[in-house]
């Protein structure tokens, strides 16, 4: 009897010793969560569409002769961009940087001043902020900042009626400085991938062109008489691109707080 006794004092002892110290035991450490906050790279390739309502004057004896017709330029648009992420909680506030090679181009015929104009915007570029709100792998996100944009213009008098020299033409190149604004999704699909869907809204401005003025006399039978022509442009834009990113890990990596 003593015997048993004993043995169940020692068992009884022996589990409640062993249920002390899984008490002691420490939790284990939360796993980290995903975060954003980091530098990546990364490349996209979409589709533009342009709008540039083109006026096309000529002053002539006193007299403004003027017409207006649509160009609208469109094409692919591919290229690399490259930013930075901080993730506050939720939150999200970064910047970017892209630059796009182009397809975007448009040949338009007027034919009430007899101009041939092809426009090309062979390359653009942006720095851009962003801001957003991470539910955990995917991102709702905001954009906006500067663009800018080569663009090529050549003028041909198709029918001689500014010059008088059927066929002559004249290339006008020149960089423009404007503004970009749109938003997109983007989803992480690996801690380092992630893949992204993007709209922007471009305007690079207003801006004059004054083709052909070593022909302020044109030879005859020029009908406009002469004087000076001015070509004038505002070009804006329509963009959506679809994406990728690689994500460097960050130094720091949040965990989750319970």
């Amino acid at each position: 009897m003593r015997r048993q006794l004993l043995l169940a004092s020692v068992g009884a002892i022996a589990v409640s010793g062993t249920a002390f110290a899984a008490d002691l035991t420490p939790p284990p450490a939360p796993a980290p969560i995903f975060s954003w906050t980091g530098l990546y790279v990364g490349g996209q390739i979409g589709y533009a569409w342009d709008k540039d309502p083109t006026d096309a004057s000529l002053g002539a004896g006193g007299i403004l002769l003027s017409d207006s017709f649509s160009n609208n330029p469109q094409g692919v648009i591919g290229g690399a961009h490259i930013g930075y992420n901080l993730q506050i909680n939720q939150w999200l506030i970064g910047f970017e940087g892209s630059v796009d090679g182009t397809s975007i181009s448009q040949t338009t015929f007027d034919p009430f001043s007899g101009l041939t104009v092809s426009t090309r915007a062979d390359i653009q570029g942006s720095i851009r902020a962003r801001a957003g709100v991470a539910f955990d792998r995917v991102l709702v996100y905001a954009t906006g900042g500067a663009a800018f944009t080569g663009i090529d213009d050549n003028y041909t008098d198709t029918l001689g009626r500014i010059t008088g020299l059927p066929g002559v033409s004249e290339d006008i190149s020149k960089t423009r400085a404007g503004w970009t604004v749109g938003g997109g999704l983007e989803y992480a699909v690996t801690n380092n991938w992630s893949v992204r869907a993007e709209y922007r809204y471009s305007d690079f401005g207003h801006y004059t062109d004054y083709p052909f003025v070593t022909f302020v006399t044109p030879v005859p039978p020029a009908v406009f008489g002469g004087g000076s022509l001015f070509i004038q442009h505002h070009l804006t834009e329509n963009q959506v691109q679809v994406g990728f990113s690689y994500k460097f890990d960050s130094l720091a990596p949040v965990v989750a707080k319970y």
